[in-house]
């Protein structure tokens, strides 16, 4: 994707600060450091969210997420890391590119703040209903491989 910021900075197009680069995978520096240290992790192949990752980068993608975690944990002082990926404007994803951050994290930052309050509790047979829907959909993924199901 020609107009993708991560896109030209996997091709050496736009300034990146490259902490990692291999065949499928890239890591770099976030322009933002809310704490220093925050890195972004991404697939060089123009994929907007996970849910289009094939086996082969994804397990590539999980390797460097793991070594940078750890490489991160190293070198920046924390309390913490957090990492996320944000799926589409409802969960505030800003470049339509997978990435997942490495954020260190300090205690009382506040900083991505899970809940904005108090979370009501479920019952057991919601949990139960729950797991039965995406064991169905995941048995419905296994008879078609590669096609996505929604209800």
């Amino acid at each position: 994707m020609i107009d993708c910021i991560f896109c030209q900075i996997a091709r050496g197009e736009a300034a990146a600060s490259i902490a990692h680069a291999d065949a499928l995978t890239l890591a770099f520096i976030d322009l933002r450091q809310f704490h220093p240290g925050h890195v972004l992790v991404i697939p060089r192949a123009h994929l907007h969210d996970l849910r289009e990752l094939d086996a082969e980068t994804a397990a590539a993608l999980m390797q460097t997420v793991v070594r940078m975690t750890r490489a991160v944990d190293r070198c920046f002082p924390n309390q913490g890391i957090s990492l996320w990926h944000s799926i589409g404007p409802g969960a505030h994803q800003e470049v339509p590119h997978l990435h997942i951050h490495i954020q260190p994290r300090k205690i009382g930052d506040g900083f991505l703040r899970v809940y904005p309050g108090a979370i009501p509790g479920s019952t057991k047979a919601e949990r139960d209903d729950h797991a039965a829907r995406l064991r169905a959909e995941l048995a419905l993924e296994a008879d078609v491989p590669g096609q996505a199901h929604s209800a």
